[in-house]
């Protein structure tokens, strides 16, 4: 898949630690812990290993173990890629923030289908709201270099400065996620996985009904596509493609993952793991777990 995404603008922000806040809407959220310093990256140059780990994290939460465990690994997540970016992800523009309403196509968190504003951008700075004015000469994020915290904001502000302002303020430190929210798209992409691979695995085994409902989740599967801009780059045009969150970053490669021949993505019989076979006919994703499983198949253990 990499030879569609040669150029690509999917740089992201992420702080060196995050923590666990509940709201005074009893809602649980997660945010940059205090003072951290943040970093910019480009989460395309690991893409394959971002989206197995966000199905994994999504393998667990499909399991409904301990919570703890759970929140740990969302934890570990997020520290590791930053937060999703639902913000600039759900509404149908990233470029919501020029308008007074915002634009929800159907998704699993909001239920409008319009919503002003200022009250969307609420639901993600339930703690502190980020300094935002509108006049008639449009929409202004009101920065300084007065304090660390003013600091961070301002050089967050220079490297988003090319894309949708929502992009820039939803790095801000002070922007939080709801964890269930998190939790709710990780089991989503594990759901599409599993379907995906059931229908394949139980293909000629089960009936027309059953074949049916594999069908019908995986049809549930979609998102926006990734806005795109031409550029001149050496001797030719040259698309590149504009990820304006994590969110659509991961879905979209998933999406590649799921339909590539020459690496495909697959489920491991023996750890349920999700792994990029090297070949089409690979079951498990290390010669341990393959050992493993024949070990117990010999001792009539089920798999």
């Amino acid at each position: 898949m990499n030879h569609l995404f040669q150029k690509t603008n999917a740089y992201w922000a992420k702080y060196s630690a995050y923590v666990y806040r509940e709201g005074d809407d009893g809602n649980l959220y997660i945010m940059p812990a205090e003072n951290a310093p943040p970093t910019v990256y480009d989460p395309m140059e690991e893409a394959e290993v971002l989206v197995l780990d966000a199905l994994n994290l999504g393998r667990l939460a499909m399991k409904r173990g301990e919570e703890a465990e759970l929140q740990s690994a969302i934890m570990q997540f997020v520290s590791k890629y930053g937060l999703l970016g639902f913000m600039s992800a759900i509404p149908t523009t990233p470029e919501f923030m020029d308008y007074e309403a915002v634009y929800l196509p159907k998704n699993h968190f909001i239920k409008e289908e319009t919503m002003n504003t200022e009250d969307y951008m609420s639901l993600f700075f339930p703690f502190e709201k980020p300094d935002i004015q509108k006049d008639e000469t449009g929409i202004k994020w009101n920065v300084s270099s007065n304090d660390s915290s003013d600091r961070r904001a301002l050089a967050l502000a220079l490297a988003f400065a090319n894309a949708p302002m929502a992009v820039g303020i939803s790095s801000l430190p002070i922007y939080a996620e709801r964890y269930d929210w998190l939790v709710t798209q990780f089991r989503d992409w594990a759901f599409m996985l599993v379907s995906v691979f059931l229908y394949y695995e139980d293909k000629d085994k089960v009936d027309e009904f059953t074949r049916d409902l594999y069908r019908q989740g995986v049809s549930a599967f979609g998102s926006k596509a990734p806005t795109y801009h031409v550029k001149l780059y050496g001797d030719k045009p040259t698309i590149v493609w504009d990820f304006y969150s994590l969110l659509l970053t991961i879905q979209t490669m998933f999406g590649f993952a799921l339909t590539d021949k020459t690496k495909p993505l697959k489920v491991c019989r023996h750890c349920n793991m999700a792994f990029l076979a090297k070949h089409n006919n690979s079951t498990f994703c290390s010669p341990e777990c393959k050992n493993q499983h024949n070990v117990n198949k010999s001792r009539g253990k089920k798999p």
